[in-house]
């Protein structure tokens, strides 16, 4: 075919059907704009209906026979919208995460990027009302040019359908176009469009005695515009208006003198630019704080790829560390990225950076709008930010000339994805980075395990930190068995020790921290009767308590509905509400301690933009002597007067059906114990438990992360858990429980049958099918089946399920199980 050039593209559904690369042809006047990365519309489909897709490769050739090749119509922007090197990273991902393409490209892509693609159709020259017979015409070639007439000559084909509801209508477009009545262009609109503004400016300042002159002495406003734009420069229009109160009349009448000149200008949406930001100052470096950037600035310096994890404590000064590393970055005229595991976190080090870098930060997670996400996208990908601060997604800011990406807290869950694909943000981030020639640091006082042992292999570069950095000893742990505190007949949830602490901490003006790692008021409501549990409809699960909107809620699906005063089940008076969160506590503490103020700081009381900042702003002002909280308040956070930190049931995660139980639950407390004596004055902690004699606990009070790691290592290596084995947690889903069980045992009989042809033994190598912990969320089934496989037999054992389940949902893709999704997930940290 000559010169033409052919691409890939990827179609804008996430649907496991169209799921793969087709061919277009490009036609010559868009060859020079398009580019791989590039976002474009192309028909698809037999109807031929136009849809945005995205250029995944370029050929010379085409791999398809050139008659059935369709062209591409359109090129989205002046610019491809992700890189080569973003495309890059979404190949990689289809692959490690078995996960759509769509889904990947959503990952690395702006919020909002998306366009709403349409036909427009306009009736030609030729067409003249009259020249074409009715005998020549089809009744609805006549009924759509008459209405195409009515409206001035175009519409979009949304519009047409709309009006006209007639099966025929394809043909009717169809006709008239083959006769030249009219044309059929795609048009599309961004779903998020960049914010412009109006800029008011003197013509000519040279002329402004001789425009005092000419206005009358009762052009009062106008006068006053005049002698604001010459004392303060072009001024935008919402500012004027708000500052002289004068309308856009008045502003039209001095441009209509040829006073003053209207333009328009984008305007960025910026988040948190109404934060006071104070320029800060580069404190004293502690001797490990030096010998940690000395370690790791060479490789910046040289582009050599590493991976560094430092092992630093709480308070030891990590992120002083992070702050010189990105110094060195943008030294060596490079960009940088910070992750953080909690959007709480995100206020402080905003602050922290933006006191440091000033406009060089972009801020990028879920709880900014799609605007000022969009915005953020676009000053990275411009070159207006040079550092990325942000939660896990940030991951995927779009720097082109990325030198060090930044894990603080790389211990936490949050870092994976909890829906596809389900990535976990450390493994990008090594992606990333060996793409770029980048550093990878990652910083924790209490790694993960699978992190440490990678470090111990040499796999990674350790760093330890094993002081403070204002010398402060780390705050003093003290166990209260709560077995004990009920054998003496104390059945508060304040063991007697917490109580005198709180007290001592309000006398001693300093602030306290408590934690309870469940929000609401009571967990679950029952009926003493009969034992009725009140549940969710749509999954299945115990309904919690909110006292403050006095209404029972789903932490899954959100379903909310009033509490009952009867018993549904036994119509029985008997109901009673059991068990502690977050917003109990807060009552009780009030109640206990009516002299203090009280704050909390969970995601009930943060559903509202903005409302985390303030609660965090307003305890670090001392507005609130106490402050209760979920793992919100665990990490990183720095209140210099913090004091105390009470952990009100420090074994709730222990009883949990989960691996990772012992190890999240020494992380919990290390974490949350960390925020109390950062400042002046020493801290202490006190730490509630039935399982005082438990070895995460007795770790955590010791501040003894190596014991604590040689007895989990221990423990995982009996039961082949990671990093002894890689798990896959195949999860099978849908609306009907028996097609459900249906699909996973179907699955097991075939994994079995693989498992034995590639001379692997089934006998321990996978567990189930069978339900999930919580069987219903969302009104669909959950089943499971879970595979261990050895760490170096990762790849075959991917390929293995990668094909049963592409198999399984090609044969069923057209039958009544097509309904059932399987859902593959690597290394889960959920099971």
């Amino acid at each position: 075919m000559g010169d033409m050039r052919f691409v890939k593209v990827v179609i804008g559904q996430k649907s496991d059907r169209t799921d793969k690369e087709y061919t277009y042809a490009v036609p010559n006047q868009i060859q020079e704009s398009i580019a791989i990365g590039s976002q474009v519309i192309v028909p698809f489909g037999k109807g031929n209906r136009l849809i945005e897709g995205f250029v995944v490769d370029i050929l010379e050739e085409p791999d398809i026979a050139c008659s059935g090749i369709k062209f591409v119509q359109q090129v989205v922007g002046e610019r491809p919208v992700l890189s080569a090197q973003s495309i890059a990273l979404c190949r990689w991902m289809r692959e490690m995460y078995s996960c759509r393409w769509m889904e990947a490209i959503q990952c690395v892509s702006p919020a909002g990027f998306s366009v709403k693609v349409e036909s427009e159709i306009k009736l030609t020259e030729k067409y003249t009302g009259k020249q074409e017979s009715p005998q020549n015409i089809s009744i609805v070639g006549k009924k759509i040019l008459q209405f195409l007439n009515e409206q001035n000559g175009k519409s979009d084909l949304s519009s047409l359908k709309k009006t006209m509801k007639s099966k025929a209508l394809n043909e009717g477009l169809k006709e008239l176009k083959q006769k030249g009545l009219i044309t059929m262009e795609a048009a599309s609109t961004a779903c998020i469009q960049p914010v412009k503004e109006k800029v008011i400016q003197i013509r000519s300042t040279e002329n402004i005695s001789k425009m005092r002159e000419q206005l009358s002495s009762r052009a009062r406003k106008q006068r006053e515009i005049i002698a604001y734009l010459e004392k303060n420069g072009p001024t935008e229009w919402s500012q004027l208006r708000e500052i002289l109160n004068v309308s856009m009349s008045t502003v039209q009448a001095l441009k209509k003198k040829g006073f003053i000149e209207i333009m328009t200008k984008e305007k960025w949406r910026k988040p948190y630019q109404n934060m006071p930001i104070s320029p800060r100052e580069q404190p004293v470096l502690t001797k490990e704080q030096l010998d940690a950037q000395d370690r790791i600035i060479p490789y910046i310096q040289k582009n050599i790829p590493a991976t560094f994890l430092i092992h630093g404590v709480t308070g030891s000064g990590k992120t002083e560390v992070y702050i010189q590393l990105i110094m060195e970055t943008l030294k060596q005229s490079k960009e940088a990225i910070l992750l953080l595991p909690e959007i709480a976190l995100t206020t402080q080090m905003i602050e922290i950076f933006k006191g440091r870098f000033g406009e060089d930060v972009a801020i990028l997670h879920s709880r900014l709008s799609l605007g000022e996400r969009y915005d953020e996208w676009r000053r990275i990908r411009e070159g207006r930010a040079k550092i990325a601060i942000g939660a896990r997604s940030a991951v995927f800011a779009p720097f082109e000339k990325l030198g060090l990406i930044v894990i603080d807290e790389e211990h936490e869950y949050t870092y994976k994805s909890e829906h596809s694909p389900k990535y976990h943000a450390i493994e990008v981030a090594e992606f990333r980075c060996h793409q770029n020639n980048a550093v990878l640091v990652m910083g924790s006082a209490t790694p993960s395990i699978e992190s440490y042992t990678k470090a111990l292999k040499k796999r990674y570069q350790k760093i330890d930190m094993k002081h403070r950095y204002n010398e402060n000893p780390l705050p003093d742990i003290e166990i209260i068995d709560m077995r004990k505190e009920l054998n003496q007949g104390n059945k508060s949830i304040f063991s007697r020790t917490l109580y005198q602490e709180i007290e001592l901490c309000l006398e001693k003006k300093k602030q306290a921290i408590l934690f309870l790692n469940r929000r609401g008021y009571a967990t679950f409501i029952s009926c003493r009767n009969c034992g009725y549990v009140l549940r969710c409809p749509n999954c299945e699960i115990a309904l919690t308590y909110h006292a403050r909107e006095h209404k029972v809620s789903c932490h899954y699906c959100g379903f909310f509905k009033k509490p009952p005063t009867i018993c549904p089940e036994c119509s029985s008076k008997y109901i009673k509400y059991f068990g502690i969160g977050t917003e109990k506590i807060e009552r009780l503490t009030q109640k206990y301690f009516p002299q203090a103020k009280i704050g909390r700081l969970d995601l009930d009381t943060t559903s509202r933009k903005g409302m985390m900042e303030k609660i965090i702003a307003d305890f670090k002002k001392k507005k609130f002597d106490i402050l209760i909280g979920t793992q919100m308040i665990a990490k990183g956070l720095d209140f210099p007067d913090v004091t105390l930190v009470g952990v009100i049931a420090a074994d709730s995660h222990l009883n949990l059906p989960d691996f990772r139980a012992a190890e999240r639950t020494f992380q919990l407390i290390t974490q949350v114990s960390g925020r109390a004596g950062r400042g002046e004055s020493s801290g202490k902690v006190i730490v509630q438990t039935y399982a005082p004699e438990h070895y995460a606990i007795v770790s955590a009070k010791n501040h003894d992360y190596d014991s604590f790691y040689r007895r989990e290592m221990m423990l995982r290596k009996e039961f082949f858990y990671p990093p002894y084995s890689t798990l896959f947690n195949i999860l099978f889903t849908g609306v009907e429980r028996s097609k459900v069980i249906w699909i996973a045992q179907k699955f097991e009989s075939l994994l079995k049958k693989s498992l034995l042809e590639h001379g692997i033994n089934p006998k321990g190598t996978y567990y189930g099918p069978h339900a999930a912990a919580f069987e219903k969320i969302k009104r669909k089934y959950r089943w499971q089946l879970i595979v261990k496989s050895k760490p170096v037999d990762q790849n075959a054992f991917k390929r293995i399920i990668n094909n049963i389940r592409n198999n399984l949902e090609s044969e069923y893709q057209n039958t009544e199980f097509k309904s059932v999704n399987i859902i593959v997930d690597t290394n889960p940290y959920s099971m």
